[in-house]
Formats: structure tokens, C-alpha cells, sequence
């Protein structure tokens, strides 16, 4: 109960106080994280690399070397298993076929059900062919850039070019350090995995649009204060509202990683660190970036502006 009224109370946290560390941090991370993409790559899943995907259940604990000793003798090509589930009595089968054509799969999914017989259960089974994997790739990731672009385009109308330029720095910071995560958890990429990326990025424009209202409100409320501590008030004004949203979303998206399967485990953990990353760089990337600038004179030169041109924004 303590912590409750503490985070619903008004807060008085100097943030601008580490932003040296929080700067280096941040810089870490995206350096890591493009080594990671660069050199590591990403796990693509069955949506984007095609092949074949069987979820099977048996009442017992899966032996899992049994199995491989099994399918090893099919021409299967880049087979995968991997046991989900906290008792080891589900498995996850990847593979690609020699020949890579829809009778190929099928024919290869036939193979596999007559190996492992009928002790198991078979819960999901997927087959992508490699032309459809490239194109659903491809719309992926023109799907991303498109929106990322919409979202640039709206901060750079929606603010002065300045708030606009840390909004972006904010949002390229949370996407670029989110995938390289992915990248280093082998993480599934497939078409949820891109739609979780999309609803971080606008998770984090929105987080940022808040902070970004308050401190253009305040520097019109509080002209003669100190920049640095106008930008600490305006970002303390919003602490209680940042953190009780972020803490609610995080709720769901963990029971979602916990409770989800291995399915949704992507996305789930995808939205679960976006809500932190989104948190974190609203805070310490976008609204400090600010105190690179002398925010009272762009308030000052919008103002006059405004009145030499009121009809401007009609």
C-alpha cells in the first residue's frame, strides 16, 4: 500500500539529475543492439522462413533425443525441436523440406505423424512455402516502415521542430534496442512479433506526447523558472499518470508472457518491454534531449508568431 501511495502521490525526483548515465546507458544499448542485428541476425519464425510447424502433446515427459533419433532418418532439411511447457510434455517441431513446394510439406507432415505415431496429440500444424515467406516478410517490413513514417510525420507537425526531433530520437531509440533484444533472446519473428513492434512505437510516441504537452503548458504557466527545473516539474506533474498506465498495461502483458504459450511469448514479451523501454526513453531520452535547447525563447518566438498570424492554425 505504501508503494500505491507513493507512486499516486506528487512526486519531487531531480530526473534531470543522471542524464549524463542515462545517456551513456542508452548508448549501450543501441550500439549493442546493432551489433546484434548485425552480426547475430534474428530467428525467424515459420511466417517469414517457410517450412513446417508441428505443436504435439503427450501424456508424459517428452524424450526428446528419442525423437530426433527418429525424424533424423526422414529427408528433412534445418529440423528444430524444442519442448514447451513447464513439464516437458509438449514439443515444438520446425523443419524445411528438400524440395521446397506445398506437396513436399504435406508429403513431409504425413512422414512425421507416421513416425511419431499416435501417442501424441497434434495441436497445431503450419506449412509456409519460401515464396510466401519472402513476401510476408517483405510486407512486414513495409508495413513498419510506413507506419514509423506516419508517426514521423505526424511529431514533426504536431511540435516545433526541436520537441519533434527528440520525439524521434525517443522512438528510433525504443525500436532499434526492442529488436536488438529479439535478436539476442532468439525470439520468433513473425507477423505478431512485427505488430507488437508497431504497438511499442506508438505506445512510445503516445508516452511522449504527454510529457511533451505538459512542458510546453508549464513553460507558458511558469516563464521566469529555471529550464531545468521546469522540465523536472513538468515531468514529476505526469510521474503518477506515467507509472499507473504503464503498470496496468504491464499486468496484462505479463500474464500474457506467462500464461500465453509459447506462441504468443514473442509478442507478449515484445509489448511487455516496450511498455519499460517506452517509459524509460519518454523520460530520459525525449524530455531531457529538450534541455539541449532554450525552450522560453522558441515559446516566445511561437507566441509572437501566433499573434502576428492568428488565424495561422484555423
Amino acid at each position: 500500500m505504501k508503494i500505491f501511495s507513493w507512486i499516486t502521490k506528487d512526486t519531487n525526483i531531480n530526473f534531470m539529475k543522471p542524464r549524463v548515465y542515462t545517456y551513456t546507458l542508452s548508448a549501450l544499448m543501441v550500439l549493442m543492439s546493432v551489433l546484434l542485428i548485425a552480426f547475430k541476425g534474428f530467428n525467424y519464425g515459420i511466417d517469414f522462413s517457410g517450412g513446417i510447424l508441428i505443436e504435439v502433446a503427450s501424456e508424459n515427459k517428452i524424450n526428446l533425443e528419442q525423437v530426433r533419433k527418429e525424424l533424423s532418418t526422414l529427408s528433412l532439411d534445418d529440423l528444430s525441436l524444442q519442448t514447451i511447457g513447464e513439464d516437458g510434455d509438449q514439443l515444438m517441431i520446425r523443419a524445411q523440406t528438400k524440395e521446397a513446394d506445398e506437396d513436399s510439406q504435406r508429403e513431409a507432415i504425413v512422414q512425421i505423424k507416421n513416425k511419431l505415431g499416435s501417442s501424441y496429440e497434434y495441436r497445431k500444424i503450419e506449412s509456409v512455402g519460401p515464396q510466401v515467406g519472402d513476401e510476408l516478410k517483405r510486407a512486414g517490413v513495409l508495413a513498419s516502415v510506413i507506419a514509423i513514417i506516419a508517426i514521423c510525420i505526424y511529431i514533426w507537425v504536431r511540435f516545433e521542430w526541436q520537441f519533434a526531433l527528440g520525439g524521434l530520437i525517443g522512438l528510433f531509440h525504443d525500436v532499434l534496442i526492442t529488436v536488438g533484444l529479439l535478436s539476442l533472446f532468439d525470439m520468433d519473428i513473425s507477423l505478431t512479433t512485427v505488430a507488437a513492434v508497431l504497438t511499442l512505437a506508438g505506445y512510445s510516441i503516445n508516452d511522449t506526447v504527454v510529457t511533451y504537452d505538459r512542458i510546453r503548458e508549464n513553460l507558458r504557466k511558469f516563464r521566469r523558472m529555471p529550464q531545468i527545473d521546469l522540465l523536472n516539474k513538468s515531468i514529476n506533474d505526469i510521474f503518477s499518470r506515467t507509472i499507473l498506465t504503464s503498470l496496468t498495461t504491464m499486468l496484462a502483458a505479463a500474464a500474457l508472457f506467462v500464461l500465453g504459450g509459447d506462441v504468443l511469448r514473442s509478442f507478449s514479451f515484445t509489448i511487455l518491454w516496450g511498455i519499460i523501454i517506452g517509459t524509460y526513453s519518454s523520460i530520459y531520452i525525449s524530455a531531457v534531449f529538450l534541455n539541449n535547447f532554450d525552450l522560453k525563447k522558441i515559446q516566445e518566438d511561437k507566441e509572437r508568431e501566433d499573434a502576428a498570424n492568428p488565424f495561422g492554425n484555423v
